[in-house]
């Protein structure tokens, strides 16, 4: 079995403020909904920085990692997951996140 990746893009928000703090009740939610202790993180996150050549085209990235594809798969079709994707797209004021998904 291979290890599986769940990955959202965010585009920058109209509130940068304003998502970091609705982001920062996101994760709770992640970890409660998940039953995760506050301190294991099976994720990583990433905010993307303007450069000279311009702002990137997204402000955040999740990468949520799976021990196996199959382990994704039952887990996006949770009633959990579910109401974690409405939430990042509740909270995604730049237009809706890209979930992408591989290995």
């Amino acid at each position: 079995m291979s290890e599986a990746k769940l990955i959202a893009l965010y585009p920058f928000p109209t509130d940068i403020d304003q998502f970091n703090r609705d982001y920062e009740s996101h994760m709770k939610l992640l970890h409660k909904s998940l039953q995760l202790p506050e301190d294991v993180r099976p994720y990583s996150i990433t905010r993307f920085m303007e450069t000279p050549l311009g702002k990137p085209a997204y402000y955040q990235m999740f990468i949520f990692n799976f021990p196996s594809i199959e382990s994704m798969q039952q887990g996006l079709s949770s009633p959990a997951m579910l109401t974690l994707a409405e939430d990042a797209n509740r909270i995604s004021s730049g237009g809706p996140p890209i979930f992408l998904f591989g290995s």
